[in-house]
């Protein structure tokens, strides 16, 4: 049988599945135009949509292992290609079937965009349609997902290696992509419209400080102060909003940890990627289908004060685990980094305060306030601009408490324009914060052009 009748006849077929009807009719909806630069394109178009109505609901059935269906996927699409009579050479076949292969066995329509590396995220809105945030700016794309079903397996595929689960009881996961690339599902009852499913991608080769400079992240000088600041064993928090660079940033200060140094990184998904050897790598766990079973990431905080750690990094601190981070970060424990949501380096404090009294401790407000402004020498914040850029907007460093509020000092100032017609200055204010004499107390000397508002060294590339 042709090709074109054995489409005709499926969509015919009058109890035929509803998983296929959505397929062909999604696929005539949303189909992503063939590359006009590959003379496969329009075979490989008509073979997919080919193999979907031929499987049907067996391309979702879950009681096929991996490999039962990777094995019947192939066995249909070699069918399905000789149906079409087009003669192709072995290496034109070989590479038809594994890229049809990945669009339905790997991630789907998403494939591409996890290969682009201008791609760094991919939201799927259910089958409305799937955005790529590409140069810091959000495009609806063309393609789409053939069904809901096509989209929980996906998930699935994501989800399964990491001992995770999602279903009706569990709507919620969080998890990652060998590659490091967060996760997040969630699926009906409570996504209304279907499955949902964002990817926030990293880069393939991780950022060096000196990366961070060229792109206009931070100024040179910032960057000598805050790699000095680091090596000095300062503790650092990196606040910022949803998006603008925090985990990449706290990966780029987390790898100029001496190697001399033991690490102990906790995180709710491993993100983090560090280049010294000496990393013990933490990272929490939900509760069973039984509801037990969980490990929060307070429990692996006080965990690993036990493991004799030069460096805790925590991955991003929302809860009670806040407290046991400042109480590591007075007791010995220098050196700490982490990151928070914050509008700025104030609310980032206030967020502190709020987190710690999840913890169910009962602490005067003024006692958790002594708490911060002993434990954190350093708030760097960083922000999104309007063209889609990450940059670090204010570098502040905690003097102490004055009455009942800590108090800040604004080392490095991001402004938009000077005096001297340059649009975007990293500029310092001039001060010269507590952390300088912790950090030469060390044998580490910060220059003092670092803290020159005139000095070169303060532009944004």
């Amino acid at each position: 049988m042709k090709l074109s009748e054995h489409l005709k006849q499926s969509a015919g077929t009058p109890n035929e599945p509803v998983a296929s009807n959505t397929v062909t009719r999604a696929n005539a909806e949303h189909r992503d135009e063939p590359d006009a630069d590959d003379p496969l394109a329009k075979l490989k178009e008509r073979a997919q949509t080919a193999l979907m109505v031929r499987m049907g609901p067996t391309l979702f059935d879950s009681s096929l292992s991996a490999v039962q269906l990777d094995n019947l996927v192939v066995q249909e699409l070699g069918q399905v290609l000789r149906d079409e009579k087009i003669p192709l050479t072995p290496g034109e076949r070989d590479r038809l079937v594994s890229t049809i292969t990945d669009q339905v066995l790997g991630y789907g329509p998403i494939e591409r965009y996890l290969d682009d590396p201008s791609v760094s995220e991919i939201m799927v809105n259910a089958l409305d349609g799937i955005y790529i945030e590409r140069n810091g700016r959000l495009e609806l794309t063309e393609a789409s997902f053939l069904s809901d079903d096509h989209i929980m397996r996906v998930i699935d595929r994501i989800v399964a290696p990491l001992g995770r689960r999602i279903d009706e009881s569990s709507p919620m996961v969080d998890a990652r992509l060998p590659d490091g690339s967060r996760v997040n599902a969630i699926i009906p009852p409570l996504a209304l419209d279907g499955p949902v499913l964002t990817v926030r991608k990293f880069p393939a080769q991780s950022f060096e400080l000196d990366d961070l400079v060229s792109i206009g992240t931070l100024t040179e000088g910032v960057a000598e102060f805050l790699s000095a600041c680091v090596q000095g064993r300062a503790n650092i928090l990196i606040s910022g909003g949803t998006g603008t660079g925090k985990t990449t940033l706290l990966n780029v200060l987390s790898g100029m940890i001496p190697e001399t140094d033991r690490i102990v990184t906790i995180e709710d998904a491993a993100e983090l990627r560090l280049k010294q050897r000496h990393v013990v790598r933490l990272e929490s766990r939900p509760a069973n289908v039984e509801g037990r079973g969980e490990v929060v990431a307070r429990d692996l905080v006080r965990n690993a004060l036990r493991m004799r750690p030069d460096r805790i990094v925590i991955g991003e601190v929302r809860g009670a685990e806040a407290l046991d981070m400042l109480q590591a970060m007075n007791t010995g424990h220098d050196g700490s980094l982490s990151t928070l949501h914050a509008n700025s380096p104030r609310d980032g404090l206030s967020r502190i305060e709020t987190m710690v009294l999840m913890a169910g401790v009962d602490l005067p407000v003024r006692a958790i306030r002594e708490q911060a402004a002993s434990a954190i020498d350093l708030l760097v914040h960083i922000g999104r601009m309007p063209d889609g850029s990450r940059r670090i907007t204010r570098v502040c460093g905690i003097e102490g408490m004055e009455g009942d509020v800590i108090t800040l000092a604004d080392i490095f100032v991001y402004e938009r324009a000077d005096e001297s017609g340059l649009t975007e200055v990293l500029r310092p204010t001039g001060l010269r914060p507590r952390i300088d004499d912790k950090v030469r107390d060390l044998g580490i000397d910060i220059p003092a052009e670092v803290f020159d508002p005139q000095a070169k060294i303060h532009h944004v590339a």
